[in-house]
Order: C-alpha cells, then structure tokens, then sequence
C-alpha cells in the first residue's frame, strides 16, 4: 500500500517511521519544500483515510504514527523489490545482496546461517 501512495504523502510516512509519533506541525518543519500547515494537515487527514497513518490525541494537539508497525512495512516493500527485479525469487535476492556486501563480517555470516537453518527446520528440509 505505502508504495502506491503519491510521492509528498509517501514522505510524510517516511517521516514518521524515522522519527516516530509526530504533530502536524512537526510534520510540517521537518519537510522539505516549506509546505503550508493546512497542505500537511490535508496530507495527513487522507493518509488517516486511506490507513496508512493513525492520530491519537495528546496535550500536544493530535500525534501522527505510522498505521503498520515498521517490521511489516519493511517486509511489503521487500516482496514488491523481490516480485518486481527478481521474478519472486527470495534466492535470487538474497544471492543479490550477498554480491553488494563485500565486508560481511562473521556475526552477519553465523547469523544468516542460523536463519536459514529455522528456515530449514520450518518447512521440514
């Protein structure tokens, strides 16, 4: 869902994943391009609409988070990459990866290892 939303309302929710819960005017200093309080307000009220935002009230005025906890975020747009550039290959990602990173150090290796040996356990192999 966040990678359909258009480019200044992906920024707002970008925003709030970096920096947590926020104010609209918050939102609205930490923004490049000085948009106007009212545009951000606009922004977030149909962000809210189409759940990609939640607003809980607080002596501040209303605090903006993200509607999805990052985990999930992060796992939707890395199966969009996957099913985009890699015809749905999680493998062929991952050997992707491996390719870039030139300085994995050992933790990294021992810790890829055992998440692929749950893997392994998980699905019976």
């Amino acid at each position: 869902m966040l990678n359909r939303l258009p480019p200044k309302e992906r920024q707002i929710v970008d925003l709030l994943y970096q920096q947590g819960a926020m104010t609209a005017s918050d939102v609205t200093d930490k923004l490049p391009g000085s948009p106007s309080g009212s545009a951000v307000r606009t922004m977030l009220k149909r962000l809210e609409d189409k759940g990609a935002v939640q607003r809980e009230d607080s002596d501040r005025g209303f605090l903006y988070s993200p509607a999805v906890s990052d985990q999930t975020a992060r796992k939707s747009a890395l199966s969009e990459v996957v099913r985009v550039f890699f015809n749905g290959s999680p493998t062929s990602a991952a050997s992707a990866l491996l390719g870039m990173s030139d300085g994995i150090d050992t933790k990294e290796l021992d810790a890829l290892e055992q998440m692929i040996a749950q893997a392994r356990k998980a699905t019976g192999n």
